[in-house]
């Protein structure tokens, strides 16, 4: 099934538009790596750790437009296919290679340089970060179009932002793997999720595949199971940091899971905003549950409750 497009003269704004920046937002994720190095590491914490984090967060800002940039490039003959993505530039303008890759090498040479200056831990997490942008577009891996694989090599980009938001902090030490992992499965969480609102949406399953070669060995049934487990998962690592690291954190796994929940239903709905992560903060609902989990978090970092120390006991009950 071939769609013909009217292909426009691109405009320097169509060329603008495949950094993405307004989904700069997203980078914000290197926050919570940030706080949970200032709340376990707090004797090694950098001297000029504010500076460290604008360099940080714009370092990652531009490693994330320059895998845009790719991204949409590699992307326009597939996108054709999506019911929104069909109107991207890349896919309407006749956008020159000329001009992209020089885009894409400026933007990932200005995010790995604004890294460097933050630390050398964190240039090496971005690098990272450019590196998987490579592995999920461009061929001959690009991950994208692998079951499963597509949804873990995209979502462990969540985990890097954890990586980079605790070394702008420290390099003393490396995060604890617990809430990496954890990090990682919640983002798969919402990718598979962002994969299940994509499909229903696309309606027919053979167009579907056109669009994204993944599509072809999913189903409905599949990634809401996917879903589900990654879900799990999440919870899982999760619990184990707040069990070690401080039990009174438990108490925030209800609205943990109750949040998943709520997201999952976001994902039901029609041109659902779980496709475009960008969006989300017009769900009132989600944002009210995300500020919910947020003061619960830090209420237990604050609060003591010594009964919770019971769980940690090894001794059988009576004994």
């Amino acid at each position: 099934m071939e769609v013909e497009l009217e292909i426009l003269k691109p405009k320097l704004k169509d060329y603008l538009k495949i950094a993405r920046f307004d989904h700069w937002i997203k980078q914000l994720f290197i926050l919570p790596g940030v706080v949970f190095a200032i709340a376990l590491v707090k004797d090694l914490i950098a001297y000029d750790v504010a500076t460290r984090l604008l360099l940080g967060f714009v370092s990652t800002c531009f490693i994330a437009s320059a895998n845009y940039i790719i991204n949409e490039w590699l992307d326009a003959s597939f996108d054709k296919y999506h019911p929104t993505k069909k109107f991207r530039p890349a896919v309407t303008s006749a956008l020159k290679a000329s001009h992209v890759y020089p885009m894409y090498a400026f933007f990932a040479c200005a995010g790995l340089c604004f890294g460097w200056f933050a630390s050398h831990y964190v240039f090496f997490s971005e690098a990272f970060l450019l590196v998987m942008g490579i592995v999920y577009n461009v061929k001959p891996m690009r991950s994208k179009e692998i079951p499963y694989v597509d949804v873990l090599s995209e979502s462990i980009n969540n985990a890097i932002r954890l990586l980079i938001g605790w070394f702008i902090v420290t390099s003393d030490y490396l995060p604890p793997v617990t809430i990496v992992l954890g990090f990682w499965m919640g983002g798969a969480f919402l990718m598979a999720t962002k994969r299940y609102a994509e499909y229903c949406m696309i309606g027919d399953p053979s167009i579907a595949a056109l669009y994204r070669k993944s599509f072809s060995k999913y189903t409905e049934q599949s990634l809401l199971v996917s879903a589900f487990f990654y879900a799990l998962c999440a919870v899982f690592f999760t619990g184990v940091f707040m069990v070690k690291y401080r039990v009174e954190l438990i108490v925030s796994i209800p609205v943990m899971c109750g949040l998943f929940c709520y997201y999952l239903n976001i994902s039901y709905k029609k041109d659902s905003a779980a496709q475009r992560p960008e969006k989300l903060f017009h769900e009132k609902g989600l944002m009210v549950f995300v500020l919910l989990f947020i003061v619960t978090v830090v209420a237990a970092m604050f609060i003591d409750i010594p009964w919770l120390g019971n769980l940690l006991e090894t001794s059988l009950i009576g004994a």
